[in-house]
């Protein structure tokens, strides 16, 4: 079933709401950088999270950072308006034990010292750049301390990740609430229970719930407003032609250099590991353009 995310509300407006499965899409992000486990784990979670907040935006893009002390080292993703969604993290072999709840041990591999950054481009002259320590590294807490604190919006943001002990993806979601100005205490507390009763989203997703069955469970069955559906998917922008203005912006010297040295040139791509190979005739077309 192809992924997708819905954004809603609830409560005659007193809440915003987005809830997504993104189990394909983490699929195709681990086959394509051979994340472990517990790698796989927090770069689902940060691209889910993403894939959301992206459809936030009536059009551009976002991109968010996670730069943590542990060992996974930074996870970069990019997300936009239409569901598309790319990500890498830069040590994708990294596993571990579970840890004391069973679960897989995201916060040791993310670490708890740290920033989480968000910048958003939204075709304007400058972007738009929030950033905030890890407060946790689990990364639901992460984006949660995020959207209360960098862009003053009460929020709880659940995301989850269940991985299959050949690392292959079993599950992949997530949601976002938001509180809106004016809220009542009571419907506040009401979701604030029902999030303490609530399975891990992964699960639910796992048994077959869908985005709209997660809210209901969240939020109360009939009391939810569905605005929108996008489809989620793994969606990189790389290309052979911008790889080679890259190359063309190094200029005819070191252009040669690679000829003289390689006869050839490969570029790959972070996000999708996309592979682009020039020959040394391409070079020499590369050449004549940075001349």
């Amino acid at each position: 079933m192809t992924d997708y995310l819905i954004k809603a509300m609830a409560s005659n407006g007193e809440i915003r709401a987005y809830a997504a499965d993104t189990t394909e899409t983490v699929k195709e992000a681990q086959r394509r950088h051979d994340t472990w486990a517990t790698a796989s784990a927090a770069l689902g979670r940060a691209m889910t999270a993403s894939a959301m907040m992206g459809s936030m935006l009536k059009n551009g893009s976002i991109t968010v950072k996670v730069e943590g002390d542990g060992p996974l080292g930074a996870i970069i993703v990019d997300a936009n308006e239409k569901g598309e969604v790319r990500g890498y993290v830069m040590n994708p072999h990294v596993d571990f034990e579970t840890n004391e709840f069973g679960k897989l041990d995201v916060r040791r591999a993310v670490g708890t010292s740290g920033t989480v950054t968000v910048v958003k481009d939204l075709g304007l002259k400058d972007k738009f750049s929030g950033q905030v320590p890890l407060v946790s590294g689990e990364l639901g807490e992460d984006f949660t301390y995020y959207f209360t604190v960098s862009e003053q919006t009460p929020s709880s943001v659940g995301v989850g990740v269940l991985v299959n002990v050949d690392h292959s993806i079993l599950a992949a979601g997530g949601f976002i609430i938001q509180v809106m100005p004016g809220a009542s205490d009571e419907t506040i507390t009401d979701i604030e229970n029902r999030l303490k009763k609530m399975k891990p989203i992964s699960k639910l997703i796992a048994e077959g719930k869908t985005p709209e069955e997660i809210l209901d469970e969240v939020l109360g069955d009939g009391n939810v407003k569905i605005l929108d559906k996008i489809p989620v998917r793994f969606q990189c922008t790389c290309s052979k032609e911008r790889f080679g203005n890259a190359i063309i912006s190094l200029g005819a010297k070191e252009i040669q250099n690679m000829i003289d040295e390689d006869g050839q040139a490969e570029a790959r791509c972070h996000f999708c590991n996309a592979v682009y190979l020039y020959s040394k005739e391409e070079l020499e077309t590369l050449k004549e353009q940075a001349r």
